[in-house]
């Protein structure tokens, strides 16, 4: 009898500790429960388990990033007079806020804060557990609320909407106190991103004005120029915007070849080369228009912006080459560093040379009635800004140096970024490597009609050497060897 009483008094003691320790954040219980909810999940991507005890990302697979990209893509083309600059900045911070998130749970890679003047993240408020999917989504939709913005508010509406239907998928079955820990660390993080970047002023103040009537061009022969206000200078102060890894007083230039209305000079050659390529590529409907109308993402509300595009390739080649986790975040936000430092770099100069679009040239000197075949897709016949050195080809070489550094050159993928549109010629197109993609995307400004042949050449070019500090860019974890 007096073993039996004690048998009781032991389960009812082992019961009350049960519980008090269940009331306790850090919990046994708790945490085993959480464990076995995200080695589920786990396991449900063929990743295997997540060991949330560890606090690592490793086992975790890349869905979060690709839908929050996914809709990003969905809702940055009706961000009005965000493109492209605007854009390529809020990239590069969206993703740096995704990749400091994620880094304290990281097992290769480090903080950007020791390379960053200024981003201060102070990872000792890292809770010791965190759901790292849950952080990640609190961070992304805070930061994609913050950077992409003059969303028309059916768009805006779509960041709340992913948000909470991630949070209710993901919250199943764990303790309250980690997904509030884990929500708690992604605003964070969000937050002194979003602070460090407000401490850059020029940039915040050129988003809110980004054609300014402060400026106005200087004159000279060949020099660009607008004829009416909604062809003003767009970004012309961009040089001054901050850059990550390489700025626009350490990259090279080349200077444009000689302006000239010699038929026999250089310049007038290429100029009557746009003339032919544009033109028999709209009579023919020829694989030229094809590569022109596939390449653009000039129109706003119609697709998103050339830097835009460098995700949507990214997001299909995280897939193809199964990236983990860790991977992506450190590849997307490589990326975001070389599209934003080359779009300060192109931008200083090509209001350094002030280089005319080829419209103007081939009306006086050529054809009255020459039309680009980027005219049907916008309302105005040319991007605003001069044309040399190309942006979109400065963007299409500074990804593609970052892809084949993650990949490697070779490769066999088929872009499907605008496959189904009808508006234009969207029928996904393959390469065979990374430069063949970078050199069509460039050189595709051509048969559009809006740049000539040395634009595209020095946008590749430039672009390749931002890729080159980028991909020097060390954000690998030192051996321990105490």
């Amino acid at each position: 009898m007096k073993n039996s009483n004690l048998n009781i008094w032991v389960v009812i003691l082992s019961i009350g500790l049960m519980f008090q320790s269940c009331t306790n954040e850090n919990d046994i219980t708790g945490v085993d429960l959480a464990e076995e909810i995200i080695a589920n999940r786990g396991n449900n991507n063929n990743q295997g388990g997540h060991n949330h005890n560890d606090n690592s990302i490793e086992f975790l697979d890349n869905d979060i990033v690709e839908d929050w990209t996914t809709l990003l893509l969905e809702i940055e083309r009706f961000a009005g007079g965000m493109r492209p600059n605007a854009t390529a900045r809020a990239l590069a911070y969206i993703n740096l806020a995704s990749y400091e998130t994620a880094v304290p749970g990281m097992r290769k890679h480090t903080s950007t804060k020791e390379i960053l003047q200024g981003l201060i993240i102070e990872q000792q408020k890292c809770p010791k557990r965190v759901d790292y999917e849950i952080a990640l989504n609190a961070c992304f939709a805070n930061s994609i609320d913050h950077f992409i913005i003059n969303l028309p508010s059916i768009h805006d509406q779509k960041i709340a909407d992913l948000r909470d239907s991630k949070f209710a998928s993901l919250e199943q079955g764990l303790p309250s106190s980690i997904i509030e820990n884990s929500k708690t660390w992604g605003r964070y993080v969000s937050n002194q991103i979003i602070s460090y970047a407000q401490s850059d002023e020029e940039a915040e103040q050129q988003i809110l004005s980004p054609q300014p009537l402060s400026y106005e061009p200087p004159t000279g022969d060949g020099f660009w120029t607008y004829s009416e206000d909604p062809e003003r200078a767009l970004f012309p102060y961009w040089k001054s915007v901050r850059t990550f890894v390489i700025g626009p007083n350490e990259t090279t230039s080349i200077p444009p070849i000689e302006y000239s209305e010699n038929p026999n000079s250089p310049y007038f050659k290429q100029m009557k080369e746009v003339y032919e390529i544009n033109n028999k590529a709209k009579e023919e409907d020829n694989e030229q228009l094809w590569i022109a109308e596939f390449w653009s993402d000039d129109a706003e509300g119609l697709v998103f912006s050339p830097p835009a595009r460098q995700y949507a390739i990214s997001n299909q080649l995280i897939d193809k080459y199964a990236l983990d986790l860790e991977k992506t975040l450190v590849l997307y936000l490589k990326l975001g560093f070389a599209l934003n430092d080359g779009a300060v770099s192109t931008w200083k100069q090509k209001y350094d040379h002030m280089v005319m679009r080829p419209n103007v040239f081939i009306h006086q000197f050529i054809d009255p009635d020459y039309q680009t075949n980027l005219f049907r897709l916008i309302y105005w016949a040319n991007p605003s800004f001069p044309g040399y050195p190309s942006g979109h080809s400065c963007f299409a070489s500074a990804a593609a140096g970052v892809f084949i550094d993650f990949f490697g050159n070779q490769t066999n993928f088929t872009d499907r970024s605008h496959e189904g549109r009808e508006e234009f010629r969207s029928t996904p197109r393959s390469f065979s490597s990374f430069t063949q993609l970078a050199n069509e995307n460039g050189y595709s400004r051509i048969p559009l009609g809006v740049h000539i042949r040395m634009d595209c050449a020095e946008g590749l070019r430039l672009g390749y050497e931002i890729s080159d500090a980028v991909n020097d860019l060390n954000l690998t974890k030192k051996p321990n060897h105490g």
